[in-house]
């Protein structure tokens, strides 16, 4: 759980023991993960402040001295509480085999967890609540981006949402063709958004220097206690400025600990406290730039160049939870937890380069619908917290698991390190959940469908796997009668895929009740997804000889990894496992399900089961076997 190294010379030093090398793999990767790692959270600024602010001020306008301290202490002390101390400081150690992430926090804490079904219900929340958080993200901040054309030409503003849904149509359009040559640019672009919020913030500092007092921890207290429900409320806005901090723990295994870090320590906080700062200090001179201090904060010359680099800058932040999308619904997958979907590859270098055209359809709709649900960024504010803050909980608790069971630390010593974090991020729950009404349903229901979903698959595949486990025939008890008694014999091999490596595989015993033949040699291969992100190539393939004429070959992948069979079978073959690929065919059995009268699922489920069933992609697409070598024989299955 805690790596030997940080994990980026792995990733960049190729030259081992100079340092120079290693200076340049650590300078260029901590550029990289400034990009991917902290677009969101980085154009927070340009809505955080605002909102807090307003709400306050109970939507009036009318603030004091102190509410604005109040709310900039909050900001601040979040920042260094929630992301600096729970996500940079602890969480970026406790990798799994070097991947972060909820999922993979999810496999570390269920390795000695007991209940696991507690750990795994968790994992179920947090992941449909992320999805959650993927389709608001880009609304968001592209349309917080976009209004900054309300400040540099007010008579744009019935063409903000237009222009907002033509720039995301254009993201997800370009999606399939792959980010590897745009994504070189991310890191360097998002640097030098962070330098001009930074610049712009100590500007505006220089005028009213008195928000520096907002540094005391004393004002962020004093607001909370002084205010009651709007003091919760306002919290609740005050969160916006954390999301994305899951970010930088879902990318660890692209990066490294020590480039993360360091990007946020040097470039990214100071960046952030800086703007928000600043902002401060323009509100407090001008109270009428609440409207929107971010831009208002700028001077003449730099708005129009400000308001396109913001556009650029939540693109790259869109494009960081959208790469992120496709990665969880990989890892679940692979996890079990959805159903089969198509996975391209858009990179021959980069393994976690890839493209999933249902997820991307998915998404650019839910996010269409709330640009135009919501029409400003100031009102699809309200429904972003409960996504990110509900997928926090759900972190820490997990933690907590992996912290007692990995680092073998007491009950007590684990929780007495995370019940802080664990309380601060219940609260931000609470102040989030206020604003149900708001919009923060729109989270919720979309967590609620996620969750049903992924509920209804793990359960009818447990149930369709025990159906036909029961008529399945077990191998030990069919080969001998095969060699013993061997029906025709014709050339070649015969690769027959299940999930069960004990029972024949209904594709055999229908091929052999109906064609009646039996090839040469046959291979009984089944692929497991492991609980640990990548699988090496050592360890990829075993291979046990069950008679003269069968094998069973089991072939193991990560949850972070996409099956590959024939790669599978190269390796089997280097292992001294004879085939020759043009005269094997690989033997599929295609299920076609029908509702049963004693069905084990309410009907809802089971028509939902049955139709994520149909839409599945097929396993030859799934595992990348050719097309031209594979025969499929279907079979009906009563559930």
């Amino acid at each position: 759980m805690i790596s030997p190294d940080d994990g980026s010379a792995r990733a960049a030093v190729s030259v081992g023991g100079h340092q120079t090398s290693q200076r340049t793999g650590l300078l260029a990767l901590t550029i990289g993960s400034v990009g991917v790692v902290y677009g969101d959270i980085g154009t927070s600024p340009l809505y955080a402040f605002r909102e807090a602010l307003r709400a306050a001020s109970g939507n009036d306008g009318v603030f004091a001295e102190t509410e604005v301290l109040g709310v900039l202490s909050l900001i601040l002390w979040a920042l260094i509480l929630v992301v600096t101390a729970k996500y940079v400081l602890i969480l970026t150690r406790a990798d799994h085999d070097g991947e972060g992430g909820l999922l993979a926090l999810m496999a570390l804490a269920s390795k000695r967890a007991r209940p696991v079904g507690a750990v795994l219900v968790l994992g179920l929340i947090g992941t449909a609540l992320f999805y959650g958080d993927a389709i608001i993200t880009p609304a968001l901040s592209v349309l917080s981006a976009v209004e900054g054309l309300e400040v540099a030409a007010p008579q744009l503003d019935p063409y903000v949402v237009p222009i907002t849904a033509a720039i995301l149509i254009a993201l997800f359009a370009v999606q399939s063709r792959g980010t590897a040559r745009i994504s070189a640019f991310f890191g360097p672009i998002t640097a030098v958004w962070f330098l001009a919020i930074g610049a712009a913030g100590i500007v505006n500092i220089g005028s009213n220097p008195a928000v520096i007092a907002a540094m005391n921890p004393a004002y962020a207290i004093g607001f909370l206690a002084g205010h009651g429900t709007i003091g919760l409320i306002a919290l609740g806005a005050v969160f916006l400025a954390v999301t994305g901090a899951e970010a930088l723990y879902a990318d660890l295994g692209h990066f490294g600990r020590r480039p993360i870090q360091t990007a946020w320590l040097l470039l990214v906080l100071p960046a952030l406290t800086l703007n928000y700062f600043g902002q401060g200090a323009l509100v407090l001179s001008n109270p009428a730039a609440l409207s929107n201090p971010f831009f208002l904060m700028m001077p003449g010359w730099a708005l129009w160049p400000m308001v396109g680099l913001a556009t650029v800058a939540t693109v790259i932040a869109s494009q960081a939870v959208i790469t992120g999308c496709y990665s969880l619904s990989r890892q679940a997958i692979q996890l079990g937890l959805l159903p089969r979907l198509e996975i391209r590859h858009t990179s021959a270098a980069l393994a976690g380069q890839i493209y999933m055209p249902r997820i991307n359809t998915l998404l650019l709709i839910g996010v269409l619908l709330l640009v135009f649900l919501f029409e400003s960024s100031g009102r699809l504010a309200n429904a972003y917290g409960i996504a990110v803050s509900g997928t926090m909980v759900v972190t820490a608790l997990l933690a907590t698991v992996a912290v007692r069971n990995e680092w073998r630390w007491s009950v007590a010593a684990a929780v007495a390190m995370m019940a802080p974090f664990v309380v601060i991020d219940v609260t931000f729950l609470a102040a989030n959940l206020l604003k149900i009404v708001q919009g923060g349903w729109v989270p919720l229901f979309i967590g609620a469908v996620m969750i049903a979903v992924m509920a209804t698959w793990r359960k009818g595949t447990r149930l369709l796997f025990e159906k036909t486990r029961r008529t399945e025939v077990p191998l030990k008890d069919l080969i001998p009668k095969l060699e013993a008694h061997p029906p025709h014999r014709v050339p070649g091999t015969a690769i027959f895929l299940t999930s069960d490596p004990e029972s024949a595989p209904t594709a055999l015993l229908h091929s052999l009740k109906h064609y009646k033949v039996l090839h040469a040699n046959n291979a009984i291969l089944t692929v497991i997804a492991t609980e640990s992100p990548r699988v090496p190539d050592s360890e990829r393939v075993r291979i046990e000889r069950l008679s003269e004429t069968f094998t069973r070959i089991t072939a193991r992948f990560g949850f972070a990894e996409t099956p590959h069979v024939p790669r599978a079978l190269a390796i089997a073959r280097k292992q001294g496992w004879s085939f020759d690929i043009m005269s094997t065919s690989f033997f599929l059995s295609r299920r076609s399900l029908r509702h049963a009268p004693d069905s084990a699922l309410p009907l809802w489920q089971d028509r939902m089961f049955r139709s994520l069933a149909r839409n599945a992609d097929d396993a030859s697409s799934y595992f990348q076997i050719p097309t031209d070598r594979v025969v499929e024989i279907g079979t009906q299955v009563m559930i």
